[in-house]
């Protein structure tokens, strides 16, 4: 951040107009109003370009400043804010006095409006032999009739003090004594705000004055107050319970920001239970009240800070935290949700989940936009608190097997992974499941749902009813068997059909000759027979049919396999538990006619794409396993328990990653055994250092307290601009903050001479964009100056800035150029890493359509080591589970996910493997939304590769 005054800034937009000091002078001397007005914007636009315009100086003060013209003095203003005050040896200018002369007027003008512009531009000025002559016309103006000039010479005497002390050594007992008369509202505040600042003790002194007032007092003084509150009760104990019970007070305040600022200090204050209560209801009715999306973000946030740092406190508030889903917002319902699931015990989530089931069967009648997310959202938090409180598991999984047939993919793929995770945890609910799941089999429309049914149909129908009744709705959804011959047959009616609907005149015409795209002939007839028969077998494979059929001709061979893989397993479950072998050998034959007739329609033209070869296997392998099965005991053990037996293992091994996952969580937490325990009593004295929790907050939103900012990384963010034997060194600190860049540049006059008008010209390339251009300066020979520039970023694309270096020398007309060398802004700046479920990054990654393979040229010999590698060039986190990247079989694939600052996502998948001895080989694939993002990242791998390789090569 610059450390200059921050002066009003007036966009140019006329830059391009030739501007003459000349004709600019004769405008200000003989024009009107209006061309004064005009002539103004001009000067005030070609100083902010770096032109200082001197000469027009007299001209402005003789002919513009004694106007009376509002607009004129406003722009008066302005230009003496940006106008040179002082020589080149520092000391003030001597058209000075007429300014100042020309200021006193203004501050004892009759008019408030003249008065009180003025007094804000003393707030401006800095100094302190222009500002001393104008302190009493500012004191008196403490007593004028008008609060508008009143509260402006307050903020005009506490800028003064706040700068020059010396000149206003009685500034805060002055302040004090016109607050305790003061009846104006925003007087009142601009005082209180002033002695808060320069005199804390009198600040409290008025506070204890009038703390029972305070809960009817201005928005603008109530959050002077609380912010004195937040500073004062550190070093001043003895007030805190006035404190507290003023921040209770104002809990209730009508002013939303009064209401956050307070709930937000009460926690600074104490952590009573019924406080941390208190301040949480608060933000719970903050966020309901308040329209801003972003304000409801902001406060959630908060209010799950004060949730983790005060655990089970806040439990019996989840159900005002699900007040919040009456939100539209989708991002504001998902923050709601997910803190909502984190305060979920066994006492409320009877609660919890019956309002969940309530918002779910809303989604069926409500017209929102997101409507299917938030279904999704919903069925994935009753899915969470079923699984972690079995006593509610019963009482949901009938009501979401309801969305079975949800024309919402997403929805019925989380539904039926819902109930594969129960079926197997909970075998009491087991018969109930099977038997409702058979219900709904006909209105299931995903094959994904339908290949998670037909998996639980095959592993838990245990009897013999139950394997019936499966059986029984697997044919209806299949629908008439053999499907080619039935297909077949379809096609050959409609053909009859037309034969039959024609006329003998037409049988008998004369075929017309045509001559087809190729050149050669064909007759008319012919052609037509062949279209005709082509639309019958589109007519035929469009006809209404069951659903898995459907799927079936329409070429999800992989829903094929899982079929011929449960028909398998029911047959073999029905040779075990029952005798009939004339029913088993019933079954057998037609599970095994279905699977043949699988397989033939996938090689006919019924189909949309022929079957390919591993399922084409897999099918065949059903068929043999059910030819054999008598003879081989082990096939059974392999169908009937080992597949069973893995996903009871894969489903601990979840529960396992996520106990571990809360358990590190949790452990980074905790202190160290042999930390110094700190007792506040006895630090009482020391409170005063301690940084206040709101600048700690200023200084994280701001970037100046980040870890990055010591010595070694500011080196190491150092690009050099020019050569050592340049007549002018620069060199630059890139400083990147979000969305900012800021260029702190130290410029070095290398010359034995001085160098007038220096000015460095910036431009950039990619989606960067110069805020304001840097302004003109003089250096003196082998002496030095800093320059900051600030570029906005608005996406995560590789920029570059460029520029050069201009100057005047010692001679006139003697222009000079260095030109600097190119800055690129380095892209990991704005990647972080991030975490997303194995079903978001499905979805991501089928729908971004950007994609970047580079293929792997490493060194690394170790595949564990070379992922790493990858994940800390691009910034990525790796979403794969640990264990299922244990061991040493020669191939690796992982999957890796970030997040840029403006919200764009990244994804990359690693797939390597090391025969032997030999190198690694395989390759990396980055998918995303935009291009950039897809070629900047490659471009990291291949230069991160590089240098290792050359790191080795030096080695």
């Amino acid at each position: 951040m610059s450390t200059d005054a921050c002066y009003t800034i007036i966009h140019q937009s006329d830059a391009d107009e030739e501007i003459r000091p000349e004709t600019l002078r004769q405008k200000i001397e003989k024009g009107t109003d209006e061309v004064k007005i005009e002539t103004m914007r001009k000067i005030i636009f070609t100083m902010l370009n770096g032109d200082p315009l001197n000469s027009l100086l007299m001209p402005v003060i003789m002919n513009v400043m004694r106007s009376r013209n509002k607009q004129l003095k406003k722009l008066v203003h302005f230009y003496l804010e940006i106008c040179p005050k002082t020589n080149p040896d520092g000391k003030l200018k001597q058209e000075m006095i007429l300014v100042c002369n020309a200021l006193m007027g203004d501050l004892q003008h009759p008019n408030e409006y003249i008065r009180g512009s003025t007094l804000r531009f003393l707030c401006k000025l800095r100094e302190a032999e222009l500002l001393e002559p104008l302190l009493p016309s500012a004191r008196a103006c403490l007593e004028h009739r008008h609060s508008y000039v009143r509260k402006n010479a307050i903020f005009a005497i506490y800028t003064v003090y706040k700068h020059f002390d010396y000149l206003v050594p009685d500034a805060p007992e002055l302040i004090h004594s016109l607050l305790l008369q003061e009846a104006d509202v925003a007087c009142k505040r601009n005082a209180f705000v002033m002695l808060v600042n320069c005199a804390p003790a009198l600040a409290v002194e008025y506070l204890e004055s009038v703390i029972n007032q305070v809960p009817n007092f201005d928005e603008l003084l109530q959050m002077a107050i609380v912010d004195l509150i937040r500073k004062d009760c550190k070093n001043n104990a003895a007030n805190k319970g006035k404190y507290i019970r003023c921040i209770f007070e104002l809990l209730n305040a009508p002013s939303h920001s009064v209401k956050y600022e307070a709930a937000t200090t009460l926690m600074a204050l104490t952590s009573n239970p019924a406080a941390v209560k208190a301040a949480a209801t608060c933000y719970i009715e903050l966020i309901i009240k308040e329209a801003d999306n972003n304000v409801k973000l902001i406060v959630l946030g908060r209010f799950d800070e004060l949730r983790q740092k005060h655990e089970k406190v806040l439990d019996d508030l989840v159900m005002e935290i699900l007040r919040v889903l009456s939100s539209p917002d989708i991002a504001v319902r998902k923050r709601a949700v997910g803190i909502a699931l984190e305060m979920v015990s066994s006492r409320n989530v009877e609660e919890v989940v019956g309002f969940l089931k309530k918002e779910l069967t809303k989604t069926l009648d409500q017209d929102y936009d997101q409507n299917m997310e938030y279904r999704q959202l919903l069925i994935q938090s009753i899915h969470t608190c079923a699984i972690k409180f079995s006593e509610v598991a019963a009482s949901v999984v009938h009501v979401l097997m309801e969305f079975l047939g949800d024309s919402n993919n997403p929805s019925a793929v989380d539904v039926i992974a819902f109930v594969r995770e129960v079926v197997e945890r909970f075998p009491n609910l087991r018969s109930s499941i099977l038997e409702r799941l058979l219900e709904t089999f006909s209105e299931m429309k995903a094959a994904k749902v339908f290949r998670g049914a037909l998996w639980i149909v095959g592993e838990y129908c245990l009897e013999v009813q139950d394997i019936e009744e499966a059986w029984k709705h697997i044919r209806t959804g299949l629908g008439e068997i053999p499907i080619l011959a039935s297909e077949q047959r379809l096609l050959d009616e409609a053909q009859n059909e037309d034969t039959e609907n024609k006329t003998p005149e037409t049988k008998s015409a004369a075929p017309a000759k045509r001559i087809l795209a190729d050149g050669t002939y064909a007759t008319e007839s012919a052609l037509a027979s062949s279209v005709t028969a082509q639309s019958k077998l589109e007519a035929v494979k469009a006809a209404a049919k069951p659903q898995l059929r459907a799927l079936i001709l329409g070429g999800d061979y992989y829903l094929a396999t899982s079929l011929a893989s449960t028909l398998t397993k029911l047959v073999l479950r029905f040779s075990e538990v029952s005798q009939d072998r004339r029913r088993l050998n019933s079954l057998r034959a037609e599970a095994m006619l279905i699977m043949t007739s699988v397989i033939r329609v996938g090689q006919s033209q019924f189909v949309n794409a022929p079957i390919d070869e591993d399922s084409y296997d897999r099918i065949m392998s059903c068929l043999h396993v059910l030819e054999k099965f008598e003879q081989d005991p082990a096939m059974k053990r392999v169908f009937l328990q080992d597949t069973k037996a893995v996903f009871g293992k894969m489903v601990q091994a979840e529960e396992k990653r996520k106990e571990e996952k809360k358990a590190k969580d949790s452990k980074n937490t905790r202190v160290q055994a042999d930390d110094v325990i700190t007792f506040r009593q006895f630090s009482k004295a020391k409170h005063g250092e301690e940084a206040d929790e709101y600048e700690l907050d200023l200084t994280r939103a701001t970037g100046t307290g980040d870890s990055k900012d010591d010595l070694m990384s500011k080196l190491s963010r150092v690009v050099q601009l020019t050569g050592f034997s340049d007549s002018v060194y620069a060199e630059a600190y890139v400083n990147v903050h979000q969305f900012d860049i800021m260029l702190d540049v130290l410029i070095v006059n290398q010359t034995a001479d001085t160098l007038q008008n220096l000015a460095i010209e910036f431009a950039t390339l990619g989606d960067l964009k110069l805020v304001e251009r840097p302004g003109q300066h003089t250096i003196a020979p082998h002496s030095f100056h800093s320059i900051k520039a600030n570029i906005k970023v608005s996406s995560t694309e590789t920029g570059v800035i460029f520029g050069n270096i201009v100057y005047d020398g010692p001679t006139t007309g003697d222009s000079n150029c260095v030109v600097l060398n190119d800055i690129h802004i380095d892209i990991m700046d704005y990647i972080n890493p991030a975490v997303c479920t194995e079903t978001q990054f499905r979805s991501m990654w089928v729908e971004f359509e950007w994609e970047n393979k580079v293929n792997v040229n490493t060194t690394i010999t170790d595949l564990q080591q070379y992922l790493q590698h990858i994940m800390k060039s691009t910034n990525m986190s790796c979403l794969t589970p640990e264990s299922a990247l244990l061991g040493e079989c020669g191939f690796l694939s992982a999957n890796m996910y970030a997040r840029s600052v403006f919200g764009e996502d990244a994804l990359a998948n690693l797939s390597i493997e090391r025969q032997g001895e030999g190198p690694i080989t395989g390759h990396v694939r980055i998918r995303s939304k935009t291009q950039g993002i897809a070629l900047s990242l490659g471009d990291k791998i291949t230069l991160a590769a590089q240098k290792a390789a050359t790191a080795t090569a030096a080695a």
